[in-house]
């Protein structure tokens, strides 16, 4: 269970005393997550999500995600906010970690989504990006290209312990990027993060998006491509679905839209996304035991997304 922070029963009836949230009935750890500590909270009048947020988040950006949840909230886009207590903080400390008290949404993350469920993933996608067209928030992408850059470095010749030869091929997508990046398209905030297992859904309609805690300022398009990379595909990074993929483009053009140069420069971008996640990967891989409580991902699976998109064209990505 990734749970790494224990939060005494006693403890939590105090936070919950704070609120006007009823008294505490059952909390349960959620196994789901591997960056912060969550429990499932039920009192005896509403169902919450504790979130303690553990090392790898900065307590100095909370600031930020915090606000933009309230932003997207008041435009009527279904997030979960924090909730303010009666003296109007939201930003609480539990058992010695910064922690919020969460809006429960209702709904459940699918593993093997269908081209409505892609479609509803896209609508849901281009109206968070209208939404945030008047979001003032900053926050630079650690995880963009110079950061991709630095992971590599930081992994060094221990790529090729987890495939031959990834070392190499790691560099040279690094320079193919580099001379590609497409950066002169539109920035804006971005989830960077849109995967299966952040979007819930009830049957083939979206009723909740989570986990913005990688949200930053990027190319918009990217987000697109990360959420293609991640919905399109087997979890493995084989099988690449194009009825998936079109309807999740279909979706995201029906309530936002992209530009024919962000269509034309489509592929590196999902190259971007790919080689973002295999070096993630390859570095919780290569840093976290064998035995640890988080499961540690593949990360050939996005090496493998990252050849596909490599020889595709726009046509045959769904575009």
């Amino acid at each position: 269970m990734a749970v790494y922070t224990h939060v005494p029963a006693e403890e939590m009836e105090a936070l919950l005393a704070r609120y006007d949230a009823g008294t505490l009935v059952s909390a349960k750890g959620i196994a789901e997550g591997v960056e912060n500590s969550n429990y499932l909270v039920d009192t005896s009048s509403h169902r919450f999500i504790l979130t303690l947020y553990e090392k790898r988040v900065d307590v100095a950006d909370l600031p930020f995600f915090l606000s933009l949840l309230d932003h997207l909230a008041d435009k009527g886009l279904p997030v979960p906010r924090a909730l303010r207590d009666r003296q109007g903080v939201q930003l609480q400390t539990v058992s010695g970690r910064p922690a919020c008290l969460i809006e429960f949404l209702n709904g459940v993350s699918v593993t093997h989504p269908t081209p409505a469920q892609a479609h509803a993933t896209g609508v849901a996608l281009g109206r968070m990006h209208a939404a945030l067209a008047d979001f003032g928030g900053q926050r630079a992408n650690a995880l963009g290209p110079d950061g991709w850059v630095a992971l590599a470095a930081r992994c060094g010749d221990d790529l090729d312990a987890i495939a031959p030869g990834l070392k190499a091929r790691v560099s040279e997508e690094l320079a193919y990027l580099a001379d590609n990046w497409p950066g002169e398209l539109p920035h804006s905030v971005v989830h960077a993060d849109l995967f299966p297992d952040n979007v819930l859904m009830l049957g083939d309609e979206v009723s909740g998006v989570i986990d913005f805690y990688f949200a930053a300022r990027e190319v918009r398009a990217w987000d697109v491509a990360v959420t293609h990379a991640a919905w399109c595909f087997e979890n493995d990074g084989t099988g690449f679905d194009q009825n998936r993929a079109a309807a999740l483009i279909a979706g995201y053009d029906a309530a936002f839209g992209l530009s024919s140069a962000e269509r034309a420069a489509f592929p590196a971008l999902a190259r971007g996304a790919s080689l973002r996640f295999l070096l993630t990967r390859a570095w919780d891989w290569l840093n976290t035991p064998a035995d640890a409580l988080v499961t540690r991902k593949d990360p050939l699976a996005f090496l493998r997304r990252l050849d596909f998109y490599r020889d595709a064209v726009p046509g045959a990505l769904g575009l």
